[in-house]
């Protein structure tokens, strides 16, 4: 398993380490010990495996991205695991990045 609170990853603020069904293994940095945190992104997966199966395979989705101005939550599936990372967004020259008006993105 990875160590992020030896090895963070560069901007993180903070980690989730989840088990498939949304109990949390590991935590570290602003999301430490955060339950609320763990129960919301436990249930968006839930909500992309009920969207149309024509579309989306069950858990087809491996990465899931949800971007605002300042931070974003970085969401990987892998070995029956949930790893969600939370960093410090960089700016760089386009200040809204492909952000909507409302100032978040979400990407799958």
């Amino acid at each position: 398993m990875l160590d992020l609170d030896r090895h963070p990853l560069p901007d993180q603020l903070g980690y989730l380490v989840l088990s498939e069904d949304g109990s949390v293994h590991a935590s570290g940095g602003e999301l430490e010990n955060d339950e609320r945190s763990a129960n919301i992104i436990s249930n968006l997966l839930t909500l992309t495996e009920s969207v149309d199966p024509a579309v989306f395979n069950a858990r087809a989705c491996r990465k899931v991205s949800i971007v605002f101005n300042d931070h974003s939550y970085t969401i990987c599936l892998s070995n029956k695991r949930i790893y969600v990372v939370k960093r410090r967004n960089r700016v760089e020259g386009n200040a809204a990045g492909g952000l909507e008006s409302d100032g978040h993105s979400i990407l799958a």
